[in-house]
């Protein structure tokens, strides 16, 4: 399997896990307990950043392992990060909007996205916040407010969303990007190459 497509399983996995965040703020998943309501939604939530770690991981993979040959047993998304960034200040995935071009012969153009997503510090934030439910509580220690967190839930769900559901993700050295789209829920996610353009005047380039 080519990397790119590793990079597209992530995202359908993250679907998954997504629509059972939905269905649990709907009330349509009845997991009896409001306690284990709230953490099921957490661990899916701490997978999701899991999975954006990974699937960055992957789209640097080959320069990634040249720097950290046991990069395959990392696991903490905060470490992860932390090392993409060091190879690839711009590794993280550019949230962008589609909207229509006044350019002729090109329908549309890729415009960068209000802060209306999950930024890097917000998803170790959310990792880390997350990571705080997956252990029974201390009777002597701070009492865990499931209420706040289930406050919080619709927030990130839609930062996560906002984040993937078009965005670009831009390699070391390269003057190409991809271009991932997160479809529908019957539509799996789907990926374009883009490349730079230039004419004989050395225009800008063009999408």
């Amino acid at each position: 399997m080519k990397d790119v497509d590793r990079y597209r399983s992530g995202l359908m996995e993250i679907k998954r896990r997504m629509r059972v965040i939905d269905q649990i703020g709907k009330g349509e998943l009845n997991i009896i307990y409001p306690a284990t309501s709230v953490e099921t939604a957490a661990l899916q939530f701490r997978k999701v950043v899991e999975l954006i770690a990974f699937s960055s991981l992957i789209a640097h993979k080959e320069l990634y392992s040249e720097t950290y040959e046991k990069f395959a047993t990392h696991w903490n998304a905060r470490l992860i990060l932390q090392d993409l960034e060091r190879i690839n200040p711009n590794f993280y995935p550019e949230p962008i909007l589609q909207v229509p071009s006044k350019r002729e012969g090109i329908m549309h153009d890729l415009v960068e996205r209000p802060n209306d997503y999950l930024t890097k510090a917000q998803l170790i934030s959310l990792y880390e916040e997350c990571g705080g439910l997956m252990h029974a509580e201390n009777p002597y220690g701070k009492k865990i407010d499931y209420d706040a967190f289930a406050a919080k839930t619709k927030n990130w769900r839609n930062r996560i969303v906002n984040l993937l559901n078009t965005h670009v993700v831009r390699l070391v050295d390269e003057n190409q990007f991809w271009l991932f789209q997160m479809g529908t829920d019957k539509i799996p996610p789907s990926y374009t190459l883009f490349g730079r353009v230039v004419d004989d005047k050395e225009a800008p380039a063009t999408l």
